[in-house]
């Protein structure tokens, strides 16, 4: 059988195509990383400098504005917890990482979204490359991250990027998709652009499909920093790593519940956020 078909060498065209993209642009992506470092960095750094108590207060407060009380009264406990275990900073780390990949992923993936629920020649490229990446084993990602960027904070945000984009992009596509033709119509009947439709009809009715991309998107950035901990992404996915290779089990139920408690927070915040009415406090949690 390997007679009749040679082996094509693709690890090896792979591998020149990774060094021709080094080679042309790597002076471009140090600068980026130098950038998206200082960022990242100065945000945690920033935040450090507000008593652990005062800022789990405010987060609270955050909390309770766009979402319920309960769900205020979790996030300060859960916080006051986390900081009561000594695991504050990795939190602040770990919380920074994720923000930022979202922030990157919405940037990114939004805009992506939209335009493919405009034009169907965009989607039938998107559709599959999206099918790729969520198929796609999470490890993988870290690869081509470590080769661009070498390892810590920078392959740790560009590999959660990469990870939690799909979500958004289907998800603001699939929202868009489900504005009732009905309304369609009857703006395209009163002589409305396709900037007024989409930004005053599709966009604005499909916010809590929106939303819960963003929410997914959260989640699988979450679950990505945890994995990006093994090239040297610092926070709560750290001190798990360093449990599990060093088999200290206490430690790793501590940071593993205070990841959970992160995760709650900002998923109960972020569901919240895509409801068209906000729920009062007596919601359950």
């Amino acid at each position: 059988m390997d007679e009749l078909l040679p082996r094509l060498p693709f690890a090896d065209w792979i591998d020149t195509g990774v060094d021709w993209l080094v080679d042309t642009f790597g002076t471009g992506l140090d600068g980026f990383a130098d950038v998206l470092e200082g960022v990242v960095e100065g945000s945690v750094d920033i935040l450090d400098l507000v008593p652990s108590i005062l800022l789990a207060f405010i987060f609270a407060l955050i909390a309770g504005i766009i979402s319920t009380r309960k769900i205020a009264f979790f996030s300060l406990i859960g916080l006051l917890f986390i900081d009561y275990l000594g695991y504050w900073y990795p939190m602040l780390q770990m919380l920074t990482l994720v923000l930022t990949s979202v922030i990157f992923a919405l940037v990114i993936g939004i805009p992506i979204g939209i335009l493919s629920s405009q034009k169907s020649g965009v989607r039938k490229v998107v559709n599959p490359i999206l099918d790729l990446m969520q198929t796609m084993p999470a490890f993988v990602y870290l690869i081509p991250a470590i080769f661009f960027f070498n390892i810590g904070v920078v392959p740790g945000v560009v590999a959660s990027v990469i990870f939690a984009m799909p979500p958004t992009i289907r998800l603001t596509m699939l929202g868009i998709q489900q504005v009732p033709k009905d309304l369609i119509e009857a703006t395209e009947a009163f002589g409305s652009t396709t900037w007024q439709r989409l930004f005053k009809i599709q966009i604005p009715l499909a916010k809590p499909t929106i939303m819960a991309g963003v929410n997914q998107s959260i989640m699988l950035s979450l679950s990505m920093v945890v994995i990006a901990s093994m090239v040297g992404a610092p926070g709560l996915g750290e001190e798990v790593y360093r449990s599990v290779t060093q088999l200290k089990t206490g430690v790793g139920v501590e940071t593993g519940l205070s990841i959970v408690i992160v995760a709650i927070i900002l998923d109960r915040i972020t569901q919240y956020a895509g409801n068209r009415k906000k729920k009062l406090g007596g919601n359950t949690l």
